[in-house]
């Protein structure tokens, strides 16, 4: 299915393209082209600026504003060399699939492994890895963002060209094979899509659309994206469906949606995807929201990633108590045991600054949630980028794992957890020196609010430097010498394989309407839970995360156990970090 195409350059015949650039604030636009010629745009309504230019596929160009800013288009398809440089007219209605009758799969199959592109050697070196995820039992990959960012290393948060596949990761024909190569192996392919702001570098719409922004409604990032004006809504609804029709991708994760401020235009991208995408596909939707709008998980979003989850878990893991983590500190238990019945810890409850956040969640599903340990976020913005296994004791991590594994919320991992990986994960950018150094003198006041951080301000890595970047790398890169994980522990990956394939065979299939039977405490940091599944299975888990034993009842006749860890037998006892998990069959 096609999608309206507006913004950026489009081929009308093989050698004839269309420029259309949003110019509001603009009295003239040119389209300059590689070989040195300059073509008028003539305006229209509403702040537009059109063209047709004899030149075909490949051709490179630029923008030339009211004769004084030469800029990219900022719905450009590729880039040549960068971000500053040209950018090029895309068909993308050459590249032959081989997987053209994949239709995805549907949502509680899902078992998502992060992974940064960058470190795994561009869009070729991830295509090497995909033999790998598959033999670990991973259904779907997400890429954090790939959008055209500044330099050539970055998290792809500063992205500033949307429509663009990074071009040191690659070609969008290099793309395109990943995510082909990846559906050859049954395998999802998701984006992380930045939509709440552009990076602070390469962004040039200031200078002539200064009606994408609303001044008046900070972000984080600077001021918020204006979706009340129609063309803005649509420069991002067509980009979603560019990544979804044209690249095929299985599903989209939304980046940090609490700052997109329309959040009605929230409500019409889902609507407008579901719309054009085949209903055939099965298509994802999965937001980041700190307000925990379950509302949106009913208006055609499938998913949320469960902050609320990872930090209970973190904080009884841990023992930290530092910035959000101090929101979780208190009656631990009774929090794990209401984030395993509903989801969502905070309903509308306050927070300890006073301000409420959440919705009622309890009544949505349990694949509502993607639970997680480990990810971008939680690893690489903590000072020093330590993973959880640095901080954990083994037991107590290896029963949160299979809780992580064997729950019926939608798991995801952090490439190289499940390696036992030691290496960090830092923050890092390839910015110029001004940028750079702003860069790291707001990461170092950031981290001076935390107790733990004191006095070590001078030990924090530097994001630009090169060899932040390569410290951050859990996988060696292609071709492989031995084990894909660098100095990893094959029992991680044993325990990570295994549980897996557990969740496949007993669990997965039943997951479609998977709901809450509740959960009860067993003791400090112990609780018990389950879940009516499909088929009316029930699954039920014990797990003991606390620092005494608390006792286990014997199975049911007609209960199955899964998995067990860290039981003693004897005395019918769960030592600390120990779990069970069994699933009671259909009568």
């Amino acid at each position: 299915m096609s999608y309206r195409h507006t913004h950026g350059a489009r081929l009308v015949a093989h050698d004839v393209t269309l420029f259309s650039l949003w110019a509001p604030d603009a009295r003239q636009v040119d389209v300059e082209l590689e070989d040195g010629s300059t073509h008028g745009l003539k305006a229209a309504n509403e702040g537009w600026y059109h063209a047709q230019v004899r030149c075909g596929a490949g051709t490179g160009y630029r923008f030339f504003v009211d004769q004084k800013w030469r800029v990219p288009d900022p719905a450009s398809r590729s880039q040549r060399e960068d971000l500053h440089g040209l950018s090029q007219v895309v068909d993308h209605d050459t590249y032959t699939w081989q997987t053209s009758s994949w239709t995805g799969r549907p949502w509680h199959e899902s078992i998502i492994c992060e992974i940064h592109v960058g470190l795994l050697g561009g869009f070729r070196g991830v295509t090497s890895y995909l033999p790998y995820f598959r033999e670990l039992g991973i259904t779907a990959l997400q890429l954090m963002p790939v959008a055209q960012f500044p330099g050539a290393r970055n998290w792809g948060y500063d992205g500033a060209l949307l429509y663009a596949p990074h071009s040191a990761y690659g070609t969008p024909e290099d793309l395109k094979a990943l995510i082909d190569a990846a559906h050859a192996h049954e395998i999802m392919i998701f984006l992380d899509m930045v939509y709440n702001h552009f990076g602070p570098e390469g962004n040039y719409l200031g200078h002539y659309a200064s009606e994408y922004f609303c001044p008046d409604r900070p972000t984080p990032w600077g001021a918020a994206i204006n979706f009340q004006r129609p063309q803005v809504r649509d420069f991002f609804v067509e980009n979603a469906l560019m990544w979804l029709q044209d690249y095929r991708v299985d599903g989209l994760r939304f980046d940090a949606v609490h700052a997109i401020t329309d959040t009605d235009f929230l409500v019409d991208l889902a609507l407008q995807v579901r719309e054009s995408v085949d209903p055939q596909r099965h298509t994802h939707l999965i937001v980041e929201n700190e307000r925990n709008a379950a509302g949106l998980l009913e208006c055609g979003f499938d998913a949320q990633w469960n902050d609320d989850g990872h930090h209970i878990l973190h904080t009884i893991l841990t023992g930290e108590r530092d910035g959000y983590y101090a929101d979780f500190s208190d009656d631990k238990t009774g929090k794990l045991a209401k984030f395993l019945s509903e989801g969502f810890i905070y309903q509308g409850n306050t927070l300890g600054d006073g301000t409420p956040r959440g919705e009622p969640s309890a009544h949505l599903s349990a694949t509502s949630f993607v639970m997680f340990l480990q990810n971008h976020d939680q690893i690489g913005n903590r000072a020093f980028g330590e993973r959880l296994l640095t901080l954990a004791p083994e037991d107590k991590l290896t029963a949160a794992v299979a809780l992580l594994l064997l729950s019926p919320m939608v798991p995801m991992i952090f490439m190289g957890e499940e390696c036992g990986s030691r290496h960090p994960f830092l923050y890092f950018t390839d910015h110029h020196e001004d940028l750079a150094k702003a860069v790291r003198e707001g990461r170092a006041r950031e981290f001076g609010k935390f107790q733990q951080f004191a006095g070590r301000e001078r030990e924090l890595p530097d994001p630009n430097a090169e060899e932040t970047f390569n410290s951050s790398r859990p996988y060696r890169l292609p071709p492989f010498d031995g084990d894909v994980c660098a100095q990893g522990d094959p029992s991680w990956y044993r325990l990570y394989r295994e549980l897996l394939m557990l969740r496949r065979t007993h669990i997965m299939p039943w997951l479609t309407n998977a709901r809450s039977g509740g959960a009860t405490r067993l003791g400090e940091h112990a609780v018990a839970a389950s879940w009516l599944l499909d088929g009316d299975r029930v699954l039920r888990v014990h797990v003991n995360l606390g620092d005494t034993r608390v006792p286990f009842t014997a199975p049911e006749p007609q209960e199955e156990t899964l998995f067990s860890f860290g039981l003693d037998p004897l005395t019918r006892h769960m030592t600390p970090g120990s779990i069970i998990v069994r699933l009671q069959e259909a009568e």
